[in-house]
């Protein structure tokens, strides 16, 4: 039996060399669809890792509240009923807030409030700039360090405000702000600190913090109402020991708050560090989907070679038949053809997608990552398409009558 698969694979080497151009070809194909896949789940768990390390680095007692009951799967984020939540009015709530701050073992809790409207200091402030509004806690839960002045407190915090490193360079054409004030929907704001350059927009926040204004609950009370809107709520507890608690009693003190509808999702570990963007999970599914496109036309290439390969060696199956060649062998030397092709597409597309990758990176602020998963993803996936692509031209090949096969000539 192994001798007879040498002999299978020394055939479909032969049959691939003699028809170099279109062997290659629908090679090609086949790399193009795994180098699509390949690029995109090395660029994703580039930006999960990013998260995970914020994580790490930050003790690994954090955990996330956002409204959204959690996803079911990695695509169920383009269900239209998905979607549409993200759009509707926060299911978090200043109770909700207050509720967990009561919570033993909390030890700092802060929110993430996105205030909408435009920032004029001196110049315009770019389209990517946000205002968000949270608590003195803001600072410590996410490890930022101020650059010049302070953070608001209890104390100071009606009309002040904290300003991104570049925010600052924008609006005042300084990152010496302090003390300066802007606009933001008619009310005069007035710099208490500046951040130090994060340089990396890609957080479990969602916050470019670089480009980002940070005022006090109250304020936004006075430019938005009494009733924000919280997007999101960090936690985190005194001990990494304590975090399993603390996110025990945060289900079960929201649930009570909510009437025991679970229309909020708690978050931790690698939980976390899922793309936190809905835009940037879509687009990532999205692109997916289309990369999935891209392997049906590599597989349909393949099926294509196969019988194209079937009809031009008629009379040799006929032949091999008559010395007693099986059915089962017939078709096991189209099938490894196919897996040939497949597998020697995947292996090129493996490369082909992180050098995409690796070019991609050079335009954001993550880099790719090699894992193990990618690679075993982009074998699996070239034995699939090898083995499903390639049964019904064996097939067909197998069930050739091998006196009709031998009247057959070229």
């Amino acid at each position: 039996m192994r001798w007879l698969m040498i002999n299978h694979v020394q055939n479909a080497s032969q049959s691939l060399r003699s028809n170099r151009t279109r062997s290659y070809l629908t090679i090609l194909g086949v790399a193009i669809g795994i180098a699509s896949i390949v690029a995109v789940l090395s660029l994703s768990a580039g930006a999960n890792k990013i998260v995970s390390q914020q994580i790490d680095e930050l003790g690994g007692n954090i955990a996330v509240v956002r409204p959204g009951e959690p996803r079911d799967g990695p695509l169920s984020g383009l269900s239209p009923s998905k979607i549409n939540r993200e759009f509707a009015p926060s299911s978090l709530t200043e109770y909700d807030l207050k509720t967990i701050r009561a919570i033993p073992g909390a030890k700092e809790v802060a929110p993430i409030i996105i205030v909408g409207g435009a920032i004029k200091g001196d110049s315009l402030a770019p389209n990517s700039s946000t205002v968000i509004a949270s608590t003195p806690d803001l600072i410590s839960i996410n490890g930022l360090e101020l650059k010049d002045g302070q953070f608001f407190d209890d104390t100071i915090n009606k009309d002040k405000v904290v300003i991104g490193l570049q925010l600052s360079v924008d609006i005042f054409g300084t990152d010496q702000s302090i003390g300066k004030t802007f606009k933001f929907n008619k009310r005069t704001l007035t710099v208490v600190g500046i951040l130090k350059k994060v340089n990396n927009p890609i957080n479990y926040n969602n916050v470019d913090f670089d480009n980002t204004a940070i005022i006090s609950l109250d304020t936004s009370k006075l430019i938005a109402g009494n009733t924000p809107q919280i997007q999101q709520i960090n936690i985190r507890s005194d001990t990494v020991a304590n975090l399993d608690d603390v996110i025990v009693q945060v289900n079960k003190k929201l649930l009570a708050n909510h009437l025991q509808q679970k229309d909020f999702s708690v978050l931790v570990g690698d939980q976390i560090s899922q793309p936190t963007s809905q835009l940037f999970f879509i687009i990532t599914n999205i692109t997916t989907a289309v990369a999935g496109i891209s392997l049906l036309v590599g597989g349909i290439g393949i099926m294509n070679i196969m019988l194209v390969n079937v009809a031009e060696r008629t009379r040799e199956i006929g032949i091999r038949k008559a010395l007693g060649a099986s059915n089962a062998d017939i078709a096991w030397q189209f099938i490894i053809e196919s897996l040939s092709i497949s597998i020697a597409g995947g292996a090129i597309g493996y490369a082909l997608g992180y050098m995409a990758a690796f070019g991609i990176s050079s335009l954001v602020s993550f880099t790719p990552v090699f894992t193990l998963d990618i690679a075993i993803t982009a074998f699996v996936l070239s034995i699939v398409m090898g083995t499903l692509f390639g049964i019904y031209p064996a097939i067909r090949a197998s069930r050739k009558d091998p006196i009709d096969s031998l009247r057959h000539y070229e």
